[in-house]
């Protein structure tokens, strides 16, 4: 025996089901979709800050390498044309480092000295290098350190940003987020 079909009442419930169904799925993909967009500009802005800051702080130290004062040459990373607000929402420390150090001969102890260091920004953040007033804790990568014989100098150029995410994914999903940026470059 064959089942006859009825157009009105099975069809209907069918419908009905499958439409349901497609509302859910949309809500959960569109809902998906939000969360990792959100996550997309606040990850992509984080790094296209970072990778200005990189070309600033080249910048700076190539600046200081060429004769500009540390001072000058601070001022003009932070008055730069750049998308980021240096002068408000940031800090530039550029550095001058001297290995001293005097071989006699023999191999001794290496020693860098910070000869200068000058700050532009309004934040207050401490060098990763070395203070001018504790110039015994003189911090520089092996790369660096190997490069620079007794005598020469580098110049360390810093920049830190105060990042602000423009969406609120962070909160929502409790990521941890830097809230502060930083780049360094040694000439």
């Amino acid at each position: 025996m064959r089942h006859a079909w009825h157009p009105g009442s099975v069809g209907r419930k069918i419908s009905a089901a499958e439409s349901g169904q497609a509302a859910v799925e949309f809500a959960l993909i569109a809902g998906l979709m939000l969360i990792l967009f959100c996550m997309l500009v606040d990850f992509s802005r984080a790094i296209h800050d970072v990778q200005v800051m990189a070309s600033l702080s080249r910048e700076g130290s190539n600046l200081a390498s060429r004769g500009t004062t540390l001072s000058a040459s601070a001022n003009a990373v932070v008055a730069g044309d750049s998308p980021l607000n240096l002068s408000s929402n940031g800090e530039v420390i550029v550095t001058s480092v001297t290995n001293t150090t005097t071989n006699n001969g023999r191999k001794g102890a290496t020693t860098y000295l910070i000869n200068d260091q000058q700050h532009a920004g309004l934040n207050t953040q401490t060098s990763k290098v070395g203070s001018l007033n504790a110039p015994t804790t003189v911090t520089l990568p092996p790369s660096v350190a190997q490069m620079l014989l007794p005598g020469q100098t580098t110049y360390v150029t810093e920049v830190f940003y105060s990042y602000q995410p423009v969406t609120p994914i962070h909160n929502l999903l409790k990521l941890v987020m830097p809230s502060t940026l930083y780049q360094v470059a040694y000439f």
